[in-house]
């Protein structure tokens, strides 16, 4: 489905700019380590990777799990080591140099604590490319990408009918489509062609040279 142009992309990071699978799946382990569990294979863990930290842990150890104690171990992990253990995918860089020399606006949105996403930007070179980085609070506030979008607009000044998610998850749609916000669903991520309809994904794409001639003026 067309998307007509908009002049900003709000771009998911974790499955949308960068495969982050080794880092994030070895902390999840290292810190379920420390409560006696030993998740599945990976491939098995994968669904972790997209939603708020707070509820992946909360799949394992139940409502009443120590579940920031967990958040503590995955970070402490993750700054050491986990935020380095992850690679851009191909073309990526290349097609968000395409759009700022168009003149799109390329803002980071993401559920990942906006400490750490500014360094996994920064490391991978992506940094220099975008307008703006949003993220949660280490407290879990902003994790909710439908609230963090909400502030993201009101700090940018931009209006829904401007902007285009771009995005891998369920997650990513359903908390644009809260704003009345349309969403490229990318196939190369974590959540796949089903999740992405089913959420109501306005087009998908498959490769990140693809992402060039849509959703923006």
């Amino acid at each position: 489905m067309p998307i007509r142009a908009r002049s900003t992309l709000l771009l998911d990071l974790d499955g949308t700019l960068v495969d982050p699978a080794p880092g994030i799946l070895g902390c999840y382990r290292h810190a379920l380590a420390s409560f006696g569990i030993f998740p599945p294979e990976d491939e098995d863990l994968r669904w972790v990777i997209g939603p708020p930290i707070r509820q992946g842990f909360r799949q394992f150890l139940g409502e009443q799990g120590n579940i920031e104690e967990a958040v503590r171990l995955y970070r402490e992990r993750y700054a050491d080591w986990g935020l380095y253990e992850a690679a851009v995918y191909p073309g990526i860089l290349q097609a968000l140099s395409r759009h700022r020399a168009r003149g799109t606006r390329l803002v980071l949105c993401t559920a990942k604590f906006h400490g750490f996403a500014r360094q996994v930007v920064e490391h991978f070179g992506i940094s220099p490319l975008l307008s703006g980085v949003y993220g949660a609070e280490l407290d879990g506030r902003f994790e909710n990408k439908a609230d963090l979008i909400a502030k993201l607009l009101d700090a940018e000044g931009l209006k829904p009918d401007e902007v285009c998610m771009v995005g891998d998850r369920k997650h990513d749609v359903l908390a644009a489509a809260a704003h009345g916000i349309p969403t490229i669903g990318v196939l190369w991520g974590f959540g796949g062609h089903d999740e992405l309809e089913a959420a109501g994904a306005a087009m998908l794409i498959q490769r990140a040279e693809e992402l060039l001639p849509v959703g923006t003026a």
